[in-house]
């Protein structure tokens, strides 16, 4: 005990702020977080954007912030976050909220304020595929699914079928929710002109929009738009912070400020309510400061691993923007062999799905050397043929474990995560 009390007196006496950052950063073999965003020879971790560690600026900023009470309202580090990512996507008002869920969460519960109403989502859409049917269990909302296609839209006259007539024997329907990117269909932009035809299929409907923006700020990247652009027609946007922009915790949800008003209330009664939360904002507001463009980084890296993996004949889903998904003859093998070598990459279906997310601490370097490994891998394997998917494929549940050498207890492959 003595020892250890000697270390911790000559750690704070003997290192700034900054070393300290550096040093958490560098926790269990990882270069993750420090300053050139190298995840150097340890590990190369894609299985999501969201495995990135804050970066030493980051923590510096969080260390500084200025925090209050967010329950009384008077954080100011909240309250700046939350009008800036307001004021970004052309909306009044915006609530910082612990993830991307629980934002979704509110944003149905606000918008449908009867027991059986009815939200009309895509099936691969995360809200009804990802999320334990929150919306149901606990706002007392029905579901309705369209199909996604393979660009990552509904097709709206799908939309348009599915409406009820107004009968007491049926649920009203309140709400379309779009997601973009679109997660599962690979990563998918939709384009401010399909956003444009749902907003007005919505009005004329008398419904609703909601956007899952996820990962909208790769969207708004990848179409090179000012972020009001991509979601002027919808009613309420969730964006989220810790994914791609790197921070460890918080998404925003965005609408009219009698919407938000009530989505704080409704926060409070589902635990949502943060005290000194200022901390975490002030990672957010980095975020967008510093790592809103270099999204593009991801992209590029995205698209340099599904060019490597064509040349070797894999089946790849056209890239768009950070995602990759590919098919492989005895995927789970191949997996574990990676994760063995330092490489984490998911097999989402168990069987042949893969995909890999390039994030802020992912080189080129690291991309090279990703192809080379799995190219290793199936030569070790034998020869491999171009596996044709069918069209319903990427349709199916992707509920799967990935088996982890070393771990007994198998690894979840919710992309949120």
């Amino acid at each position: 005990a003595q020892a250890i009390l000697a270390q911790a007196q000559k750690f704070a006496h003997g290192y700034t702020r900054t070393h300290f950052a550096v040093m958490v950063a560098g926790i269990n073999g990882h270069a993750n977080g420090v300053a050139n965003g190298s995840s150097g020879n340890i590990v190369i971790d894609m299985r999501s954007d969201t495995v990135t560690q804050p970066t030493a600026g980051m923590r510096e900023a969080m260390a500084q912030a200025v925090v209050g009470d967010d329950v009384f309202g008077d954080d100011p580090t909240v309250q700046e976050l939350e009008k800036r990512v307001a004021e970004m996507l052309g909306k009044e008002a915006g609530l910082f909220v612990s993830s991307g869920t629980q934002g979704n969460l509110l944003a149905v519960g606000t918008h449908c304020s009867g027991r059986g109403q009815e939200v009309i989502v895509g099936q691969d859409s995360h809200i009804f595929f990802y999320e334990q049917g929150g919306s149901s269990f606990l706002m007392g909302v029905a579901f309705n699914t369209v199909p996604n296609l393979p660009d990552g839209t509904i097709n709206l006259d799908d939309v348009r079928k599915v409406i009820k007539p107004d009968d007491p024997h049926f649920a009203a329907a309140k709400l379309l929710v779009l997601e973009n990117t679109q997660n599962k269909m690979g990563g998918k932009v939709l384009t401010p002109d399909y956003m444009k035809k749902a907003g007005a299929l919505c009005k004329e409907l008398g419904l609703a929009l909601h956007i899952d923006g996820a990962r909208l700020w790769n969207a708004i990247v990848a179409l090179d738009l000012a972020p009001a652009d991509l979601c002027r027609e919808a009613d309420t946007v969730n964006v989220c912070l810790s994914k791609g922009l790197g921070a460890p915790i918080g998404s925003v949800l965005v609408g009219p400020a009698d919407f938000i008003k009530r989505a704080r209330r409704l926060r409070k009664a589902l635990g949502g309510g943060m005290r000194q939360v200022g901390i975490l904002a002030a990672a957010g507001l980095y975020a967008l400061d510093n790592n809103l463009k270099r999204l593009k980084d991801d992209h590029d890296n995205a698209k340099r691993l599904a060019k490597g993996f064509l040349d070797f004949g894999l089946d790849v889903t056209p890239v768009d923007t950070n995602m990759v998904f590919w098919h492989m003859d005895d995927a789970p093998k191949i997996v574990a062999m990676l994760w063995a070598s330092g490489i984490r990459v998911l097999c989402i279906d168990g069987k042949t799905r893969c995909r890999a997310v390039p994030n802020m601490h992912t080189s080129a370097v690291d991309i090279d050397k990703v192809i080379e490994a799995v190219a290793d891998a199936l030569k070790s394997e034998g020869p491999t043929q171009k596996r044709a998917r069918s069209d319903d494929e990427p349709l199916r549940p992707t509920l799967a474990l990935a088996f982890v050498p070393g771990q007994c207890a198998p690894a979840t492959t919710d992309p949120r995560r």
